[in-house]
């Protein structure tokens, strides 16, 4: 049953700089725009870890589903730890025989349940988004990271990089007032030290929201860098369709400006 979240979507985004200068800017796949699975997982060079903001998940035309385990907390939480390569291409799917077992992870089932939840439909418990990510990203880190280690250090760096604390520090809170993006970006920069990459995405009613946050970790997933590329593709194809990102909402004043909004 799909029982939509209440809607707790954070800031409502134009992203307009995101899309200046973005010519010739590599997507995230590989260089036939599918992942890259010839490289070997030793080679990659960074991981992206990418938290999401629920509100913007569930406000779209997919919608989205309590997990069974119940509602998840108004906070960002993690898609995921994803291994890279400098020029922007990723593997994908590494390891065939090194399945997703939850026994290994027993010991961080409840974090993960707090901090990983899962929203897609029908509701679950985890455990498939879970392993789609050690499937397709974990096998890949295996030269650095067991499955027991990749998960909990994607848990470590969500308390190392609390971003709802970072805005709500820089004074960006859910009181549906307009927030400049360079705001966003300035603000994560000051508290972590790193330039984030902002995803956005649309709602069913064509505004554009922060959806996920980019930060980049070294490859042993500990410690945070300076991103060696940010995903402005994956951003440029969130945002192209969307007209709100190419011209002001109605009382926005400019075009680089965010809303949060609660609906």
């Amino acid at each position: 049953m799909n029982e939509g979240l209440p809607h707790d979507p954070f800031l409502y985004m134009v992203c307009t700089r995101h899309v200046k200068n973005a010519s010739g800017i590599r997507s995230l796949r590989g260089v036939n725009g599918t992942p890259n699975e010839e490289r070997l997982a030793q080679d990659f060079d960074f991981f992206y870890f990418v938290q999401q903001w629920p509100g913007s998940y569930c406000d779209t035309k997919q919608s989205c589903c309590y997990p069974t385990t119940g509602k998840p907390a108004a906070d960002f939480g993690i898609h995921g730890l994803w291994p890279n390569y400098n020029d922007g291409s990723y593997p994908s799917n590494c390891d065939s025989n090194s399945p997703f077992d939850a026994s290994k992870i027993k010991d961080l089932t409840h974090s993960m349940q707090t901090n990983w939840p899962t929203l897609a439909c029908p509701s679950g418990n985890g455990l498939k988004f879970w392993s789609h990510e050690w499937t397709k990203h974990g096998t890949c880190s295996e030269s650095a990271l067991d499955q027991h280690g990749y998960f909990q250090a994607a848990l470590g760096l969500k308390d190392k990089a609390n971003l709802l604390q970072v805005l709500h520090d820089a004074g960006i809170e859910p009181d549906g007032g307009f927030y400049s993006l360079d705001s966003i970006t300035s603000a994560i920069k000051d508290a972590i030290g790193y330039t984030p990459g902002i995803e956005c995405n649309a709602d069913d009613g064509g505004n554009t929201q922060l959806y996920q946050i980019y930060l980049c970790v070294d490859t042993s997933g500990s410690d945070l860098i300076e991103c060696p590329v940010l995903p402005k593709g994956s951003i440029l194809r969130q945002i192209v369709a969307s007209a709100a990102c190419t011209q002001p909402r109605e009382g926005m004043g400019q075009t680089d400006s965010v809303q949060r909004q609660i609906l």
